[in-house]
């Protein structure tokens, strides 16, 4: 059986906690009736991106008795959830995060590792990084979640192709920068060509939800998508504009590609450890 996975393009109020927890326990409902099983919403979507000094009165901790999450976790009983926060830990640092809720609980939180501070970005002043890259389990295999950032790095999606994820959840709210020589921005033709390769190469899906709407000056452009193992797209958002997207993933794709090329099968990892320590040491 496939399973049905659920896009959701927002344009998240900046600071409105509330308005934007309605928003997304409505689009569960509206995943529900479309058949979804899982429901992927972008980078910080329960609190907007440009915060700076709103960091500390947004956070929260993914609890049950958080009073952010306790009707998200309640809506997950039959709806795997995965939704962006700030999150504080118990030495009040934050961070950037996806948790992945199922069946009334958490089962993975990922920190944002990598926090770009240059350009038009400022993450670095405001928010502690990540020390982690991990897949995990959910009813429908094992996935693993970067943000924004970390996947214009290699390593990370690596790590969690060698962690044994088939399903790479992506999330970001990524906005419009520079033009291509296609009819779109560069920053969306050079995220959509990096999601396809990851595909590709790691012979998995790749699925990444990217926010839409105004804020602080900046135009989000949505434009998500979900891309097969063998690289190919499988249903793409519109750009610029609210959507929800849900489209079938048959999961026997991911044997009918590594049993055609098993890149998989011969990847070395022992070989990178061994090649990364002698680099580092002469660092």
């Amino acid at each position: 059986m496939p399973i049905h996975l659920a896009l959701a393009q927002i344009h998240t109020r900046l600071g409105d906690v509330q308005a934007n927890l309605e928003k997304h326990l409505d689009l569960v409902k509206q995943a529900r009736k479309a058949g979804a099983d899982l429901l992927l919403f972008p980078e910080l979507s329960l609190t907007g991106y440009v915060l700076q000094d709103l960091v500390p009165a947004v956070a929260c901790r993914p609890r049950p008795g958080d009073p952010l999450f306790a009707p998200l976790l309640e809506a997950s009983r039959d709806l795997d959830l995965v939704v962006g926060f700030v999150e504080e830990d118990v030495r009040n640092r934050f961070y950037i995060a996806s948790a992945y809720l199922s069946q009334g609980k958490v089962i993975h939180v990922h920190r944002k590792v990598y926090l770009p501070t240059y350009g038009l970005f400022d993450e670095g002043r405001f928010f502690a990084p990540g020390e982690a890259v991990r897949a995990f389990d959910t009813r429908f295999g094992r996935a693993g979640m970067l943000i924004c950032e970390d996947f214009w790095h290699a390593s990370p999606p690596y790590l969690l192709w060698m962690d044994g994820a088939d399903l790479l959840l992506f999330s970001s709210a990524s906005p419009g920068r520079g033009i291509s020589a296609e009819p779109k921005l560069a920053s969306s033709a050079w995220v959509e060509h990096t999601n396809r390769a990851y595909a590709g190469l790691f012979t998995t899906f790749v699925a990444h939800a990217n926010r839409t709407g105004f804020e602080d000056g900046l135009n989000y452009w949505g434009g998500s998508t979900i891309f097969d193992p063998n690289g190919d797209l499988l249903v793409q958002a519109p750009y610029f504009e609210e959507s929800l997207t849900v489209t079938p993933l048959d999961l026997n794709q991911l044997h009918r590609t590594r049993a055609r090329l098993p890149l998989l099968r011969d990847e070395r990892p022992e070989l990178v450890q061994r090649e990364l320590e002698r680099i580092l040491a002469h660092a």
